[in-house]
């Protein structure tokens, strides 16, 4: 009898054993999956509408890298013509607002200036939840589709055929002027990897017509930084500085919106004919956050302070870009298993991560290295302060004084724009 209950006791033991440890196992494996913690993370509300937007590519109206007016290169692309669109386009952009009412836009801090075309900046830590709430204010069903993070089928932003009811639908496409709440959990596999730094970059975008929803400019950036790494905002604690760029050679002949372009800008007694090619040349806009020939604003830090930089490429099999900072090295990958480089490579749909601490002061050369894109304005500058002092003189780039130039840096970027496009250097 004792023999009988010495077994079924330590049977008992057994299972309970087995029972402990699956539950301990399970319970940690639920947490690589499952969405956060809610115990420890916080939740990030985010109030974005897409907005329609009279986009301009070149808002200084001329060459920030040569600092004169647009040449017969130039305006191929951002010229006034009677049968030209120009450098203005209307365009559906990703907007941040201050409230669930949709009437007040949210100021863009300084720092965020940069981000042009690009929706605002989405940051969380690992164990957040991300709760936006979208208004579609422009003419067409759009959505928002998140990389990286985990999403239920009703948040998921995409519509095809994965056998889902109409209770997941509403996401796929939000009807003009109606609302819908996007709920994303932030679990350790949206955050950064073993190799990365103290953040990881996603994007987000439209997906209810992909293709034209992002030439249409329904494109943002996301931020993930690893749990117990972050300041109060959600961006990672051991950098001074973001920031975010996008290489996209913008085919806005694909954009829902050439027909309103057309009719607003073409001022030929007819339209021009399908298929003309020099007209649809004229609409590849080779944007760097929607900005040509040097005229992205707000790319500005000091000299050893810490950077981290987030590309990202978008596009089709022409959008292979080759983003190049002159006078600094970065290091991809997050830095401590990172390689040093200062140059990255892009191909649609793909994000990097690079991180500086700049030693170089001056206004320098930041552009795609494909010598098509050179050619086509994906150029702009990015400068670098002293440490201490007064801030270092402008190359003229759009938003800076341009009484503030520095002769040998302008006349250097200047050099280098003649010797790519073949143009003369003027004494």
């Amino acid at each position: 009898m004792k023999k009988l209950l010495g077994s079924i006791g330590s049977r008992w033991m057994m299972i309970v054993g087995y029972g402990t440890l699956l539950a301990v196992v399970g319970f940690f494996a639920f947490r690589q999956v499952s969405p956060g913690n809610a115990a420890t993370g916080k939740t990030r509300h985010y109030y974005i509408a897409a907005d329609m937007v009279d986009w301009d590519y070149a808002p200084s109206g001329k060459n920030q890298i040569t600092g004169e007016p647009f040449d017969d290169a130039a305006n191929v692309f951002v010229g006034s013509a009677p049968n030209r669109i120009g450098r203005v386009y209307r365009k559906a952009l990703y907007r941040e607002y201050t409230d669930n009412t949709f009437t007040a836009l949210k100021p863009i801090a300084p720092e965020w200036q940069h981000l042009g075309t690009l929706g605002p900046a989405i940051h969380a830590e690992v164990g957040d939840t991300i709760i936006v709430d979208f208004k579609n204010n422009t003419e067409l069903p759009v959505s928002i589709h998140p990389h990286g993070v985990f999403y239920n089928k009703n948040a998921e932003g995409a519509p095809y055929n994965d056998g889902t009811g109409n209770a997941d639908k509403g996401d796929d496409g939000v009807p003009p002027g109606t609302t819908y709440t996007y709920t994303w959990q932030v679990p350790e596999r949206a955050g950064p990897g073993p190799g990365d730094g103290s953040s990881v970059l996603w994007m987000y975008h439209s997906h209810t017509d992909e293709v034209g929803d992002s030439y249409s400019g329904l494109v943002g950036p996301m931020m993930i930084t690893a749990r117990g790494k972050a300041k109060e905002d959600g961006s990672p604690a051991d950098i001074d500085r973001e920031f975010v760029t996008m290489f996209l050679v913008s085919d806005e002949n694909q954009s829902p919106y050439l027909p309103e372009n057309i009719k607003n800008h073409i001022k030929a007694p007819d339209a021009p004919p399908e298929g003309d090619e020099d007209f649809g040349e004229s609409n590849l806009m080779h944007s760097i956050n929607g900005y040509v020939f040097g005229n992205l604003p707000g790319l500005r830090m000091r000299v050893g302070e810490r950077v981290r930089w987030y590309t990202i490429g978008m596009g089709t099999e022409v959008d292979l870009h080759t983003p190049h900072w002159h006078g600094q090295t970065l290091l991809m990958s997050g830095g401590q298993m990172g390689m040093r480089t200062d140059m990255v490579e892009l191909l649609p749909g793909s994000m990097k991560i690079l991180d500086m601490t700049p030693d170089n002061p001056g206004t320098w050369l930041f552009h795609c290295h494909v010598n098509d894109h050179i050619l086509a304005g994906m150029l702009a500058t990015f400068t670098v302060d002293p440490q201490s002092g007064a801030p270092s003189a402008s190359a003229g780039g759009w938003g800076s004084p341009a009484a503030a130039a520095v002769n040998t840096t302008s006349d250097a970027l200047y050099s280098f724009y003649c010797k790519i496009t073949g143009r003369a250097h003027a004494s």
